[in-house]
């Protein structure tokens, strides 16, 4: 049986309200920044699809969407094992193209870190990265965030987007794993 989110969280760390304020916010630096560009959005998945979703709605400007799914977490694993597999490429050339790269959260980097270096070989015109949560405490490589929604602490989080074993994604806020009360499913 699936735990319902309230038997182990520990806090709502980051309320709907306030995700779709910055995230509007973001869209609209994005639409400044890359007025009369040809724009694409890389979103990496699985995570990062409602971060992509409302981000998209907030840019202004003419821009297309494509799709990367990146693996670096082992099955029911709580941490990145460092390695990066690319399980779906993209299907358009990104070549001479403005990528804004779409991610959901960026803790060492390494995983990050294989998609620029796999995309740079592709040569678009830009590369950069637009997060949604960045675990700065836990960087091991440096990675050039051009656009940042929030910075938080260490701990493990679910919701919007994110998952505790492919599950609670569809929630609308941010919030932390009690790991002493979760019960994985069987």
């Amino acid at each position: 049986m699936i735990q319902d989110y309230h038997d182990f969280l520990e806090e709502i760390l980051i309320p709907e309200d306030q995700l779709q304020k910055r995230i509007a916010e973001l869209g609209s630096e994005i639409t400044r920044d890359y007025q009369d560009m040809d724009l694409l959005l890389v979103c990496i998945l699985r995570g990062a699809i409602m971060f992509l979703v409302d981000l998209s709605r907030h840019i202004h400007i003419p821009h297309t969407v494509d799709f990367m799914a990146v693996s670096s977490y082992g099955i029911g694993s709580r941490r990145s094992e460092g390695r990066a597999r690319i399980t779906l490429d993209l299907n358009v050339d990104i070549r001479d193209r403005n990528v804004l790269i779409v991610e959901d959260i960026i803790d060492s980097g390494h995983t990050l870190q294989a998609v620029l270096e796999l995309l740079k070989t592709r040569q678009p015109k830009s590369l950069t990265v637009c997060v949604l949560l960045d675990k700065a405490e836990r960087r091991e490589v440096s990675i050039p965030i051009r656009y940042t929604g929030f910075v938080i602490p260490d701990k493990f989080i679910f919701g919007y987007g994110l998952d505790i074993d492919e599950y609670y994604r569809n929630l609308p806020f941010i919030a932390t794993l009690d790991q002493s009360q979760y019960k994985p499913s069987q």
